[in-house]
């Protein structure tokens, strides 16, 4: 580094000379003057005030004897600072489904914007969202205190899925739990929820209570809205996926896979869907306490999450559009 020469004696004591410096300026004036009385003696400073050499340095460099303001720390702001590159349709229609969905991030409202035909990047969607934010442009929900709690309920179950069983199609397992709901104080809703491991097609519904009875109307909504043949069911050891559900998964000839006590990792794909729905649904929306109306409302939120969200495990598709390409893929002939 270079430093300019400076004559000791002919530099005046510093302390208490010129106008009102912060603290930390004071105490790198304190430095110099040090620096000063010792005849340059760096080292001396150095271990005296307990820095190190390179610090010394570099506001030794800065330092001007008669301005002693260059001792002020100075702005770290670029001096050239990036301008957006986006058009302001751009921004608008980010904001609008960003709005629609507050919950997605970047990565999935890139592929919306993508199949309206914008030409965007993924950062650049990202930098649109901050920008929006910053300037407090973006409506953000207000966050619903929603109790999502898990019951540890347990029944020992004979039947488990065999270690060599292997879901490779749509159908070949479908994962289901239960939520309780708590949309307001002393109000309890039972949310079904059904996923399929392989497209992550997921179906649910509202129930007032966890019955066998209500599991098994589930049942039938899930076999109903589901586009392939449900081959297996896997559940927990909850009493609601006994008796008559049971009972109607053997009627039906779906197997029924139940997973053995405090065993939650094991039902992961749905386990991770009940914190979507939880998250991109109740906390963000308004659900009705109105049964029939909430379960009309998670229809329309099933429709977006099956066709509109794009899925990180899907590559960014869709279930449907996974569903549909998988299919395509079959139907193409083979080279021989």
């Amino acid at each position: 580094m270079r430093i300019r020469t400076i004559l000791w004696r002919q530099w005046p004591r510093l302390i208490g000379l010129g106008p009102e410096l912060s603290r930390e300026a004071s105490q790198r004036l304190k430095w110099m003057d040090y620096y000063r009385q010792h005849e340059g003696n760096a080292s001396l400073t150095c271990r005296y005030f307990g820095i190190s050499r390179q610090t010394f340095y570099r506001w030794l460099g800065r330092f001007d004897p008669l301005n002693v303001r260059t001792l002020e720390s100075r702005s770290h702001r670029p001096r050239r600072l990036r301008k957006p590159t986006w058009s302001s349709d751009l921004c608008q229609a980010t904001r609008v489904l960003r709005e629609r969905y507050p919950r997605w991030g970047k990565d999935k409202l890139v592929v919306l914007l993508r199949r309206e035909g914008w030409v965007v990047s993924t950062s650049m969607v990202g930098r649109i969202i901050g920008h929006l934010r910053k300037r407090g442009l973006l409506k953000e929900p207000a966050r619903v205190a929603v109790s999502a709690r898990k019951r540890s309920r347990l029944r020992p179950y004979a039947v488990r899925k065999p270690a060599l069983y292997a879901a490779k199609e749509p159908g070949d397992l479908v994962e289901v739990d239960t939520l309780d709901i708590r949309p307001a104080p002393e109000v309890i809703r039972k949310h079904f929820t059904a996923r399929d491991t392989v497209s992550r097609w997921d179906v649910v519904e509202a129930h007032l209570k966890a019955t066998s009875k209500a599991a098994a109307s589930f049942l039938d909504t899930v076999t109903r809205r589901m586009p392939f043949t449900v081959k297996a069911f896997q559940v927990d050891g909850g009493s609601e996926f006994a008796s008559a559900f049971e009972a109607e998964c053997q009627r039906r000839g779906i197997r029924l896979f139940v997973l053995p006590p405090r065993s939650p990792k094991l039902n992961g794909s749905v386990e991770r869907a009940q914190r979507t729905h939880t998250e991109e649904f109740y906390e963000v929306q308004s659900p009705s306490l109105h049964i029939p109306t909430l379960n009309r409302q998670l229809i329309s939120w099933e429709t977006v999450y099956n066709t509109v969200r794009p899925h990180q495990s899907l590559g960014q598709l869709t279930p449907q559009e996974f569903l549909q390409a998988r299919a395509g893929h079959k139907n193409q002939p083979e080279c021989h």
